[in-house]
């Protein structure tokens, strides 16, 4: 099993979810976060005084999924969270090595 982190665009969390949905991939955790990569926030003007935007509103998607299905939802994910544009995010992917069903006491992939 396969744990994926998901940072991006908060506006492109819909389409995230569709695509995933459409993939047969269903259950996610969604968080937003705050922070900055490369393009290190920016400038905005506030009743005519500058201020620096250091960390910039995004989105963490959390999901786990069998090992079998990992190439899918990345490339669900990559597909509708790309503008093409600085910012548009990062995809981690983690080993897992165990899941549990608190209610039924399933586990391993049975608990997914």
């Amino acid at each position: 099993m396969k744990k994926i982190e998901a940072i991006i665009k908060p506006f492109k969390l819909e389409e995230v979810k569709e695509y995933l949905g459409i993939a047969g991939i269903h259950g996610l955790t969604v968080t937003e976060v705050k922070g900055f990569g490369r393009q290190k926030g920016h400038t905005e003007l506030y009743r005519g005084a500058e201020y620096i935007v250091d960390f910039l509103p995004k989105v963490k998607i959390e999901i786990v999924v069998r090992d079998e299905d990992l190439d899918k939802a990345i490339e669900s994910i990559q597909s509708a969270a790309k503008t093409g544009r600085i910012g548009d995010g990062k995809i981690f992917v983690s080993d897992l090595e165990q899941v549990i069903r608190i209610r039924t006491g399933d586990t391993g992939e049975n608990a997914l």
